[in-house]
């Protein structure tokens, strides 16, 4: 079986909170790489969009009154998300520290992992 197709197959059967946890894991690896390697503005741009469009899908994902959530979590994941496309302008015009965008990705990732 090729690659795409395992792929395809996991997003199946991957659960929601494994899937996000995954995701989350891959986008905050990546943004702690740019920050070893000492990017800075625009070089930044990809791997902050990429966060971005994460953070976008859960806050979506939160609006949807189908969400079953409940209303208060949603409502702060919807704010951290609003915080995070915020920060990221911040970042990228060098007044803001990329460490803060990965300090809460790791929060939430701590969170999905709990069971």
């Amino acid at each position: 079986m090729g690659l795409s197709a395992y792929q395809r197959a996991r997003s199946f059967a991957e659960a929601p909170r494994s899937m996000e946890h995954r995701l989350l894991g891959q986008v905050t690896g990546a943004l702690i790489a740019a920050e070893r390697d000492g990017m800075r503005g625009a070089a930044l741009m990809d791997v902050i969009h990429w966060n971005r469009e994460i953070w976008a899908t859960f806050s979506a994902t939160c609006a949807d009154a189908a969400n079953r959530l409940p209303p208060p979590l949603r409502a702060s994941i919807i704010s951290l998300a609003l915080w995070v496309d915020r920060h990221s302008s911040e970042v990228i015009a060098g007044r803001a520290a990329l460490g803060d965008l990965i300090d809460v990705n790791r929060l939430i990732m701590d969170g999905l992992a709990a069971e």
